[in-house]
């Protein structure tokens, strides 16, 4: 897919509602086929709530949200903080790329790369730092474009929507 006039552009305090929005389309568009609906819906209303995303926003040293646009249309984000993931050499001082998604009609157009290029870059705004994410373990699209750009396997953890328990992988990228 030929995408002309994608842009990125970090999410401002009044673009609370957009980034919600965008997210849990995303995350639903994505997932809903993998949860019970009541549990999707619980997922969504605690992990992906506007408060939320006004509390990440309104702490910009700490944790940014980028916006993916294809001309005037949201079609992505990406969450970038500190880390929160669980391993044992994982500290709050090392970044985390925490959500990075893009609806499924973009996808394979390249801009994946862009958004990973611009989320390294502001995780290391400050100097070199490892850098964690994590991924479901069959998703070998998301896995090679992480190792594309530095990240490995370095653990596994399960991610918990509701009753069902999904396999994850944890990758890490070490300073550069």
């Amino acid at each position: 897919m030929n995408v002309e006039n994608f842009s990125l552009r970090r999410a401002e305090l009044a673009d609370a509602k957009l980034a919600c929005d965008i997210a849990r389309r995303n995350f639903s568009e994505t997932w809903s086929s993998s949860y019970a609906p009541l549990d999707l819906a619980e997922f969504l209303a605690h992990k992906y709530s506007l408060e939320q995303h006004q509390r990440w926003l309104a702490d910009r040293d700490n944790f940014a949200i980028y916006l993916s646009f294809a001309g005037e249309q949201c079609i992505g984000h990406t969450l970038l903080g500190p880390c929160e993931l669980p391993h044992a050499q994982a500290n709050p001082a090392d970044g985390e790329i925490m959500r990075m998604y893009l609806l499924r009609a973009f996808h394979g157009a390249g801009l994946g790369s862009q958004m990973m290029q611009q989320a390294i870059a502001w995780l290391t705004r400050k100097g070199p730092r490892t850098l964690w994410l994590g991924v479901w373990s069959e998703n070998f699209g998301a896995q090679r474009l992480y190792q594309r750009f530095g990240f490995s396997h370095a653990g596994e953890y399960e991610f918990v929507v509701g009753a069902t328990r999904d396999h994850e992988f944890i990758y890490r990228r070490p300073p550069e």
